[in-house]
C-alpha cells in the first residue's frame, strides 16, 4: 500500500494528535529520531550488541552516587523484564547482549507502556524500534531512581 494511502487510512482511524505522531514517526529514524534521509545510512545502534553486563555496573554506580542501592536497581530490572536473582546474575555472567537480554526476558511488564518522558533527548513513548524502546524504558527507570523518586512511583504502582 503506498504511503499516501496508508496515511489516508490512518487519518480515518486516529485522532489528530495520534495521526501527527504516526506521520512524524515515519519521517524519523526508529533509533535516533534523525530524519529518514540520514537514517538510511545508519547501522543499528551499538547498544544492541553491547553486553548487558558492561552497562549494569554503570546503572548501579549512577544510583549509588545518589544514595540508592544495587538492590533497587535489581528490583527495577525484575519489574521491567522478569529477570530476578539467579536468572539476572546468569544474564550478567554470560554477558548476553542487550538484544538477547530483552529477547529472552522472562516477562516484559505490561505496564512498561506507562513509562513516559525524555531520556537522552528522546521521548521514550515515541521510540519506534521495539528493542530501543525497551532499552530506553530501562534507562528512564534508572534515571528516576537516581533522581530520588519513590519506588512505588518508579514501578508505576501509584
Amino acid at each position: 500500500m503506498p504511503d499516501c494511502d496508508r496515511d489516508a487510512a490512518a487519518a480515518l482511524t486516529h485522532s489528530q494528535p495520534e495521526l501527527s505522531r504516526i506521520l512524524d514517526a515515519r519521517r524519523h529514524s526508529p533509533y535516533t529520531g534523525k530524519s529518514m534521509a540520514t537514517a538510511k545510512k545508519e547501522k543499528p545502534p551499538r547498544i544492541f550488541s553491547m553486553s548487558f553486563a558492561s552497562v549494569y555496573p554503570l546503572y548501579v554506580q549512577k544510583v549509588e552516587k545518589k544514595g540508592r542501592t544495587q538492590e533497587e536497581v535489581d528490583q527495577i530490572i525484575a519489574w521491567l523484564t522478569g529477570y530476578k536473582g539467579k536468572r539476572l546474575q546468569r544474564a550478567i555472567e554470560t554477558k548476553v547482549d542487550f538484544e538477547t537480554f530483552f529477547a529472552q526476558a522472562p516477562a516484559l511488564n505490561p505496564n512498561a507502556t506507562l513509562i513516559t518522558g525524555v531520556v537522552c533527548g528522546v521521548r521514550v513513548e515515541d521510540v519506534a524500534d521495539p528493542l530501543m524502546q525497551k532499552i530506553r524504558y530501562l534507562d528512564k527507570l534508572i534515571d528516576e531512581l537516581a533522581k530520588g523518586k519513590a519506588m512505588a512511583s518508579i514501578l508505576r504502582q501509584e
